[in-house]
């Protein structure tokens, strides 16, 4: 018989975890939640999001890169940049995550456990401590929030130190000369950025004929050229058939023939979901072969009472929207009449040198959908906070109906585009036309002057396809 009796029992501490435990307790329901890692928060916490997030910041202070772009001010990373340096910063930021997840659960009363969870019947969770025996839990809902971890192709050794995947690189022993990563998705991108800012030779590898094929492609384009320009040499088109470590560096072979010899290789060949140990066959479940499992609009997956949220459902397994998830799919679990459905429109930040950002519609689905749209843009090297910042490039891009000019998407890259974004993220959740740019005073000089002119823009083409004179803007 179980031990204890809860409303609800979480499986897993990151994003959606949290949030579904905290929300689910905010209308006193009795929550247990259990963690098999040490650390509160998941890959969020302590391998992905904010450790990454954070290594971006040091590879940019380390190395000067943002001072690179001012006249007259000339910065250099320092002679030797040791490991310690590059992840002291990280190390802190993670503690203190930790401790706020634990603080924010303790206040809303919810019960964690440490230990690995395995399910046993719909309502029963069975808990292996870590300091040894077993209990078992019931609840009347479950939450499934066990999130992923790296995919590791069978090709490479990870045996090997210097072998490395998105969660072990933050045990990075040395700072290399030379780096092998492998996958040109967000992490890898991401990863071959920071390391380029370092001064490191980095070579990426993408299976495909261009980097982030979900962007637009001006903002695909300019990225590429970016990485090109900070060193980083890109390969489409390519992958690994094998990999032969040697006492000095790594060989590694490709499938065109050519061969690559790096002190390192970051593997960023996408995630796992983590569902092999929940026995869900226990219950009538199963995960696809990633580990994804299958959820209806409500969160809920095909056992009524057992809900997923996060990475574990796959796609777009972004810490933000995990957190969302998880509120809906507690409301609808406990009938709370609160917070219905995840917003229709969700912000993608891709924290690549320069940062990339959208929300909304892109040129390629509206051409699909067959939806007539104009299109405007305003750089940052024409924006006064751009060239204060030593801003070379980036842009803001804005697409609008044509006949309505109701906002249909918002795309940036450059300096603070994950922040800049979200003005407009905000016009496409309120149906907001190009008048609200126009009327809107933004402050001097600031980036979010960028809306204002990419109106302007947008406008002045929607006049010339009607063939009418231009407007003074």
């Amino acid at each position: 018989m179980p031990s204890h009796q809860y409303d609800l029992i979480v499986i897993g501490s990151g994003p959606a975890g949290e949030k579904g435990a905290a929300q689910a307790a905010y209308f006193s329901k009795k929550v247990a939640l259990i963690e098999c890692e040490k650390g509160l928060g998941g890959a969020a916490a302590n391998t992905g999001t904010l450790p990454s997030k954070t290594l971006r910041e040091t590879a940019l202070y380390l190395s000067g890169f943002r001072q690179r772009g001012l006249f007259g001010v000339n910065m250099t990373f320092k002679e030797s940049v040791t490991a310690r340096d590059f992840l002291f910063r990280e190390k802190l930021v993670q503690e203190t995550e930790n401790r706020r997840i634990e603080g924010n659960l303790d206040r809303h009363k919810v019960t964690v456990f440490h230990g690995m969870a395995s399910l046993v019947d719909q309502h029963t969770v069975r808990l292996e401590k870590q300091e040894g025996g077993s209990e078992l839990l019931a609840a009347k809902v479950l939450l499934i929030a066990t999130g992923s971890r790296p995919f590791r192709p069978a090709v490479f050794p990870f045996d090997d130190s210097r072998v490395y995947d998105s969660d072990t690189i933050l045990n990075l022993h040395d700072i290399p000369q030379e780096m092998l990563v492998v996958g040109g998705g967000v992490i890898g991108c991401e990863y071959a950025c920071m390391f380029a800012a370092l001064g490191i030779r980095v070579t990426l590898l993408e299976g495909r004929a261009q980097l982030l094929t979900f962007l637009d492609p001006e903002v695909a384009d300019l990225l590429t050229r970016n990485m090109i320009e900070m060193g980083v040499n890109i390969r489409f088109s390519e992958t690994v058939t094998s990999v032969q470590p040697g006492p000095e560096q790594i060989q590694a072979t490709l499938a065109s023939g050519s061969r690559l010899s790096v002190d390192t290789i970051l593997v960023a060949a996408g995630r796992s979901g983590n569902t092999d140990k929940l026995n869900l066959s226990f219950v009538g479940l199963s995960a696809n072969k990633r580990g994804v499992i299958e959820v209806n609009e409500h969160y809920q997956t095909a056992v009524p009472n057992i809900y997923a949220a996060g990475d574990v459902i796959g796609f777009p397994a972004l810490a933000a929207t995990s957190m969302e998830q998880a509120r809906v799919a507690m409301v609808h679990a406990f009938d709370l009449k609160y917070k219905s459905r995840v917003a229709p429109f969700l912000p993608y930040g891709i924290y690549t040198i320069p940062e990339c950002s959208m929300a909304g519609a892109t040129e390629e689905s509206l051409t699909k959908e067959s939806v007539s749209f104009v299109a405007g843009k305003a750089q940052y090297s024409a924006n006064a906070r751009g060239q204060i910042i030593g801003a070379r490039n980036g842009f803001l891009k804005l697409l609008f109906a044509a006949d309505s000019m109701k906002l249909l998407g918002v795309h940036a890259i450059g300096e603070q585009a994950t922040e800049l974004v979200h003005i407009g993220l905000i016009a496409l959740q309120t149906n907001a036309t190009a008048d609200l740019f126009i009327e809107t005073c933004f402050n001097y000089p600031t980036l979010g002057e960028l809306y204002k002119y990419a109106t302007y823009d947008a406008l002045g083409r929607r006049a010339k396809l009607r063939g009418e004179s231009e407007s003074p803007f």
